[in-house]
């Protein structure tokens, strides 16, 4: 959706707010946690004609974090068979 086209219906009218002003606020609110003390902020698109949202972190610092702290999908895959 970051191009501007929803991959669920087609759909050109895609929506993104850059300045939310609970992006990454104390309660972190448009934000995922990276590890106990470390949050995310989070730039959310949203296709206003059938509601898919996409979430995407922008900082490369915290991409980097989350590549050393959470499990990747791939080494999880094996675990569910």
């Amino acid at each position: 959706m970051k191009q501007g086209k929803c991959p669920k219906c087609g759909s050109a009218n895609i929506y993104f707010a850059a300045d939310l002003p609970m992006k990454s606020g104390p309660f972190g609110s448009n934000s995922i946690p990276v590890s106990l003390t470390a949050m995310a902020a989070l730039d959310n698109f949203v296709c206003v004609d059938c509601g898919l949202v996409e979430s995407y972190v922008a900082d490369a610092y915290m991409l980097n974090k989350i590549s050393k702290k959470w499990k990747a999908v791939n080494d999880t895959a094996d675990d569910e068979d």
